[in-house]
């Protein structure tokens, strides 16, 4: 068995230093079980906010955030998969997220593939699409990398479990209008889609999905629907944050993965 803990905070907009302290405190508050995995939300450390993008990028070996999210992995002998950062490469940017192991190293990082450019999104305009699939070797499992809207693209998430990804890590930053959000029932409608969506994703492929996601008001304009998720190879629901800022754990057992995709052979299967 592996424990797995989702991290779901609502990020202070530009205080990285107030973040990663709030991520921590979740970690520590939990220390005391088998910490195997750590997830983190998309932009975790500075919230969803363009202007600090743009100012306040890590370079290449992910700055001082990752430094410290290192420092955190050997302190708690933990795999972190570090939400994502602004990480600046000359004079490109990207929406990368680091996967750093107990020894604190970096062990890979995914730049976000598929862009939020719809429906007003402007992430194109901040940072360049990445390229490349991403699926590692962690010391408990074999994991596959996506971000946010990368959910919305079935065929990325069946080539990492063709590559053998055995658990599935999305952290995101699901938004949605404040207009949205304050009625009841179209919150309500938005969460489920979100929830139905991870869960398709889980039982396409077999594998293990967790989705981290930041929650409440992000800027007056817009909210984060919550709902960080650990969810089985079955699409069964093991721990949801709701709305709240929190952590959730769940035991898992790897070995089901190997177990249904022996039946079903879904990898094989286009």
């Amino acid at each position: 068995m592996a424990g797995i803990l989702n991290i779901q905070i609502k990020p202070t907009i530009g205080d990285k230093e107030i973040n990663l302290k709030k991520v921590e405190h979740f970690i520590k508050k939990h220390s005391d079980r088998k910490l195997d995995l750590v997830v983190f939300p998309e932009f975790f450390s500075t919230g969803v906010n363009h202007k600090a993008f743009d100012e306040m990028p890590e370079d290449e070996n992910g700055g001082e955030t990752i430094a410290k999210i290192q420092e955190l992995a050997k302190k708690y002998n933990t795999n972190i998969v570090a939400g994502s950062v602004i990480e600046r490469v000359g004079d490109k940017s990207y929406n990368t997220c680091f996967v750093i192991n107990r020894c604190g190293e970096i062990i890979g990082k995914y730049r976000k593939i598929h862009l939020y450019n719809y429906m007003g999104g402007t992430e194109g305009e901040h940072v360049e699409a990445g390229n490349e699939i991403v699926v590692l070797d962690l010391d408990f499992a074999r994991v596959g990398i996506a971000l946010c809207f990368d959910l919305r693209y079935p065929v990325q998430f069946k080539q990492m479990a063709k590559q053998g990804a055995e658990i599935f890590v999305v952290p995101v930053a699901w938004i949605v209008p404040v207009e949205i959000y304050e009625d009841k029932e179209a919150k309500a409608f938005a969460q489920d889609m979100y929830v139905a969506l991870n869960r398709v994703r889980a039982f396409d492929n077999h594998a293990y999905l967790v989705s981290s996601n930041q929650t409440k008001d992000i800027n007056g304009k817009v909210c984060a629907i919550g709902n960080s998720m650990i969810i089985a190879p079955t699409s069964q629901v093991l721990a949801n944050a709701k709305d709240d800022q929190t952590a959730v754990y769940a035991d898992i057992d790897v070995e089901l993965v190997k177990f249904y995709r022996q039946m079903f052979p879904v990898a094989n299967i286009d």
